[in-house]
């Protein structure tokens, strides 16, 4: 009677299990990777395009009645800036209300066994070099097929923030001089 009852529950819930894993995108955690289990950086480096539009930047100020505190915490300069910044990137997320950027794996054509990932965060709604800051993710592909974090330069970020930096000063002069 409780194995009947068992495998009643079991023959319902898989067809759910599976459905869930599908919509989720996850995957069989049982795999073929080294430690038996499904490991995400097994999987081959994708070349993906950036986005045509890139996402809009914050609203630039409170509007009438709102609260200054909740309008914008992200310079839209800096923002605008780092979408540009880092527009050869495939685009993973990006919040522009917490001001964060996450871009995803991107290995290039000429190098397939290294790849990249950014994250930009904005920090602040004033345009200073301190509001803006740089994460430089970096992997590369052993003979095994798996992927294992390779050491990146602080100097790598540092370029890109201040590529960042530069390009939110074109923006801000283009819209104050006209």
């Amino acid at each position: 009677m409780g194995f009947t009852r068992f495998r009643a529950g079991l023959v319902r819930v898989t067809p759910i299990v599976v459905l869930a894993g599908l919509v989720t995108g996850c995957v069989w955690p049982f795999g073929s990777g080294e430690s038996g289990m499904f490991d995400a950086q097994t999987t081959p480096p994708t070349i993906v395009r950036p986005l045509a539009t890139p996402l809009a930047p914050p609203d630039p100020g409170p509007g009438p009645g709102e609260n200054k505190d909740i309008a914008s915490r992200v310079n839209s300069f800096l923002w605008r800036a780092s979408l540009d910044t880092i527009a050869f990137m495939p685009l993973a997320s990006a919040d522009p209300y917490g001001g964060v950027i996450i871009t995803d794996w991107l290995a290039t054509p000429e190098n397939p066994n290294e790849r990249f990932k950014l994250t930009v965060y904005v920090l602040d709604s004033e345009l200073r070099a301190d509001a803006v800051k740089v994460a430089v993710f970096r992997q590369t592909l052993r003979v095994s097929g798996i992927w294992a974090d390779a050491r990146v330069g602080p100097e790598s970020a540092i370029r890109i923030e201040n590529t960042i930096l530069s390009r939110a000063r074109q923006l801000r002069l283009r819209t104050t001089v006209g």
